[in-house]
C-alpha cells in the first residue's frame, strides 16, 4: 500500500508553470550611491533602481551628512523653503527654566538630508496619492512604528504655550484640507534600550532619554499651487503631476523636525513612465550630538556616542527602522514607497 502522503494528487508541473507564468514578474526597487540628484536625467537611471545620495562625504566622520541649519539655508535656500516644517521655519528660541530660573535659550540644529530619483513604470496620470495618504498605508512603509489618529485640537503646539515656537505662522498644524493628522511612535530596538538605561544612569538630575521615540505630523497631499513650486527641487523641466508629504512637527526627543516628500513628474518621451523624486529631511539637535565626554569615559558606551548612533555607525544599530540610524531608515523609507507606487 502507497504512503498516505504520496497517494494524494500533485498539481502536475505544467499547471504550476503556468501560474508562475501568469503573476508578473516583480523586482525590488534598490538604492544605488550617486553624487547627486538635483539635475540628475532620468533616462540614465536603470529599472528597479533608486539614484540616492545623503551627501555623506568623509565616513570617518561620525557627523558626516549632517549640516549645520544656518548653513544649509544659505548653501540650500530651495532646500531649506520646501524641505523645512514650513518656509518661514527658524531655529527653536523658546524659554527653559533651570532649579527654577527662567533663562531663554536658542536651540542650534543640524540637518540630514537624504535625496532620490527613480521610475515608476505607470504613467503620472494613473497614479492617485491620496491612496497612499492614509494611516494605514504610512503604517505599512515601516511596521515597527505605531500610528494613530490625532486630533488637530491635541498637537501639541497648538495647545502647549510652552511648544508655541513650533507652531506654523500661516494655520494650525492639521488645519489644511484633505489632511490626516497622526501621532506615532517608535520602541528603540535592539541593544539601544539597554544602552539608554546606562546612560541615564550618568545623568545627574538632568532630562532622561526616552526608550522611544514619539511624534505628531501631517500628512497630505499638495495642492496643485504649491505642488508646481516643487520644480525648484527636482530641477526637471516638466509639470509636476502630484507631491505628498509627511511633515513631523513635534518629537519628543533628539530631532525638532522631520519631513517625507515625494514629488511625481511625466518621463520625457514616454508618457507611460512617471519620475519620482523623494526626499527625507530631519533636524536634529545640535547639543544631542555633543554629548560625548560622559559616553567616552564608560567602556561599553562608547560606541553609544549619539552622531555615531543616528549616522549609523554604532555596534547599537539594528534593523531597518530608526534604530538603524538615519541613512539606512531614509533608504528603507524610500524603497518601500517606490515598491508601493510601482506595484498599486
Amino acid at each position: 500500500m502507497r504512503d498516505s502522503l504520496t497517494a494524494r494528487p500533485r498539481l502536475p508541473l505544467l499547471v504550476l508553470a503556468a501560474l508562475f507564468a501568469a503573476s508578473p514578474a516583480w523586482a525590488e526597487y534598490r538604492t544605488k550611491d550617486v553624487p547627486a540628484v538635483a539635475g540628475l536625467d532620468p533616462v540614465g537611471i536603470a529599472p528597479n533602481t533608486i539614484a540616492f545620495t545623503d551627501h555623506r562625504d568623509n565616513p570617518a566622520s561620525p557627523e558626516s551628512g549632517l549640516v549645520p541649519f544656518a548653513e544649509w539655508g544659505k548653501r540650500s535656500p530651495a532646500q531649506k523653503a520646501l524641505l523645512s516644517p514650513h518656509p518661514a521655519y527658524v531655529e527653536p528660541d523658546y524659554v527653559q527654566t533651570v532649579n527654577g530660573v527662567a533663562k531663554p535659550r536658542h536651540e542650534a540644529l543640524k540637518v540630514y538630508v537624504a535625496e532620490a530619483r527613480f521610475i515608476v513604470p505607470r504613467a503620472a496620470d494613473r497614479i492617485d496619492l491620496k491612496r497612499f495618504a492614509t494611516i494605514p498605508f504610512v503604517s505599512r512603509m515601516d511596521p515597527a512604528i505605531r500610528h494613530k489618529a490625532l486630533s488637530p485640537a491635541d498637537a501639541t503646539p497648538t495647545k502647549d504655550p510652552a511648544a508655541a515656537f513650533a507652531r506654523r505662522p500661516d494655520r494650525p498644524w492639521c488645519e489644511a484640507p484633505d489632511t490626516t493628522c497622526i501621532e506615532s511612535r517608535y520602541d528603540l530596538e535592539g541593544k539601544l534600550p539597554l544602552g539608554v538605561k546606562l546612560a541615564n544612569k550618568l545623568e545627574d538630575g538632568g532630562k532622561k532619554i526616552a526608550e522611544f521615540v514619539s511624534f505628531q505630523s501631517e500628512l497630505r497631499v499638495l495642492p496643485p499651487d504649491e505642488a508646481a513650486k516643487l520644480v525648484q527641487l527636482t530641477k526637471i523641466e516638466a509639470p509636476v503631476a502630484g507631491a505628498m508629504e509627511q511633515n513631523i512637527f513635534w518629537v519628543n526627543q533628539i530631532l525638532r523636525f522631520g519631513k517625507f516628500l515625494a514629488v511625481l513628474q511625466p518621463a520625457a518621451g514616454d508618457p507611460n513612465k512617471t519620475v519620482v523624486t523623494a526626499y527625507m529631511t530631519l533636524g536634529i539637535k545640535a547639543d544631542v550630538l555633543d554629548r560625548k565626554k560622559e559616553y567616552e569615559r564608560v567602556p561599553v558606551l562608547r560606541n553609544l556616542l549619539p552622531a555615531q548612533v543616528l549616522m549609523g555607525n554604532s555596534s547599537f544599530n539594528t534593523g531597518t527602522s530608526i534604530s538603524a540610524g538615519l541613512p539606512a531608515y531614509a533608504r528603507n523609507r524610500i524603497a518601500a514607497f517606490a515598491d508601493a507606487l510601482a506595484k498599486e
